[in-house]
């Protein structure tokens, strides 16, 4: 139930989704796909000095500003919900920590049935992982299913991915 992270990265890192769904980052499924209009127009905004200054903030300050964040207590209220909602990890904080090296041109998704799919960079930074299905998680065509930001493929992920190599 683990997928690594591996190729032409940093450092190869191996994620396990079966803790995920404790993760504060988790989006339930039927918001991840709505694009409001605020989002939109904050990305358009963004300039290429925002960025720069970003990147140089991550790469310079203390590791321990990009921490992920921790989890607050759970009432049992919340621990209903969590286990009846399907829910997604965007996958951003994953790949900018195994720091995918500057010649790396493209990911590809290796699945159990030798149905492999081939992303951009862009696209996998950008694309969200399906690890539970009504708090339950995905076991027999699992661990993970991928979709693109944009809910594009929505209705026909890519599934039974078991690694993720960078190319």
């Amino acid at each position: 139930m683990i997928v690594p992270i591996t190729g032409n990265v940093s450092y190869s890192i191996t994620l396990d989704p079966s803790v995920w769904i404790f993760d504060d980052r988790k989006v339930l499924l039927e918001e991840a796909f709505i694009k409001q209009v605020n989002e939109l127009d904050e990305k358009e905004k963004t300039d290429d000095l925002k960025r720069i200054s970003e990147r140089f903030n991550r790469e310079v300050l203390d590791t321990k500003m990009n921490r992920p964040p921790v989890n607050k207590s759970i009432s049992k209220r919340e621990g209903e919900k969590i286990l009846k909602n399907s829910y997604v990890m965007p996958l951003h904080d994953f790949i900018t920590n195994a720091e995918i090296k500057p010649n790396a041109k493209s990911a590809t998704l290796i699945t159990d049935n030798d149905e492999n799919v081939t992303v951009t960079l862009g696209d996998l930074e950008d694309g969200y992982f399906l690890f539970s299905i009504n708090g339950k998680p995905l076991k027999e065509d699992g661990p993970v299913h991928y979709f693109y930001k944009d809910g594009s493929n929505k209705d026909n992920p890519v599934k039974n991915i078991k690694k993720i190599v960078i190319n």
